[in-house]
């Protein structure tokens, strides 16, 4: 039973997702590049899956040294099993890495509840927050984590409230300085920025994008509301951290929506939270053939999608 095989955290685990994605990537890559392969070309696809495989290593280490979740693997299951059930994250490697550098900056977030370097940890996150909003500018949402964060734990440090904009000032000034030494537009480059809106969702019509997403916002839909209830069983020092994963997804959530490019890559960003509160859902669900319909349904998606 799948369940039960990821009912603990074990190496074997990650050797198993991380072969799951490995075929999921070569797979979309092998449909969907029309490039003529040479050297370069596999670089940097080995490269990307790098970025995904680190992913899935950023994120359970965020979750369990923050005990987000119980000591089990079904957080990187249900990542990875989200990945493959929307194989557009592996074409867009700007959501993919500024996905990575989310991750960074929400591990950073999460890791203030212990009230240490709270200096350094908020400048780390919102520097690593502005990294990601150079490749996909609506990543700028999750700025709203690092004053949420801020309230939540009760930081009323003024100087704390300022950091986020250090860290910010750091990056365009960076950015400023490479573009001046490899002779580039500084204007033009900036705006070339897309910060365009847009709520046309046709370009999701597709019937793979379609089922995928119907399935995925269908578990955050039921999930969620158990999530929240369980909040309360929580200790007050653990709540915050709970309320900034539903704000994470929330965020998530609002890109997915506003993104002038819908291609399906966006959902990257609400895989993370949704995983975090899928597995302590699991964690909950007394029935196990019930645990493993979810898990299943999560497997066969892909399956049918192929067929579509």
């Amino acid at each position: 039973m799948i369940s039960s095989f990821f009912s603990k955290a074990k190496p074997i685990h990650f050797v198993v997702v991380t072969l799951l994605l490995l075929i999921a990537f070569t797979y979309t890559k092998a449909n969907h590049l029309t490039q003529t392969m040479d050297v370069l070309l596999v670089s940097k696809q080995i490269l990307l899956f790098g970025v995904c495989f680190f992913s899935i290593f950023v994120f359970d280490f965020l979750s369990g040294k923050n005990d987000l979740t119980k000591s089990n693997s079904y957080k990187i299951l249900f990542f990875s099993l989200f990945m493959v059930m929307m194989p557009q994250t592996f074409l867009n490697s700007k959501i993919l890495v500024a996905n990575l550098f989310i991750l960074f900056a929400f591990r950073r977030i999460i890791s203030l509840r212990t009230m240490k370097q709270v200096n350094r940890k908020v400048f780390d996150a919102a520097f690593w927050i502005s990294l990601a909003t150079l490749l996909c500018f609506w990543a700028s949402l999750f700025y709203i984590l690092i004053f949420a964060a801020l309230l939540l734990y009760a930081i009323a440090d003024v100087r704390d409230w300022l950091i986020p904009f250090i860290g910010i000032l750091t990056v365009v000034v960076i950015s400023v300085c490479v573009l001046l030494i490899t002779n580039t537009d500084v204007l033009g480059y900036f705006s070339n920025i897309n910060t365009d809106v847009s709520f046309d969702f046709s370009m999701l019509n597709s019937p793979q994008i379609v089922v995928s997403s119907t399935v995925i916002l269908s578990y955050f839909v039921w999930a969620i509301f158990f999530f929240i209830i369980n909040i309360k069983s929580k200790t007050k020092n653990y709540k915050p951290s709970y309320l900034l994963i539903i704000l994470a997804a929330l965020i998530a959530i609002t890109i997915i929506i506003i993104s002038p490019q819908k291609t399906g890559a966006e959902f990257l960003f609400l895989f993370a939270p949704l995983s975090i509160i899928m597995a302590n859902y699991i964690e909950i669900i007394p029935e196990k053939w019930f645990k493993e319909i979810l898990i299943w349904i999560l497997i066969i998606v892909p399956l049918i999608n192929l067929m579509l």
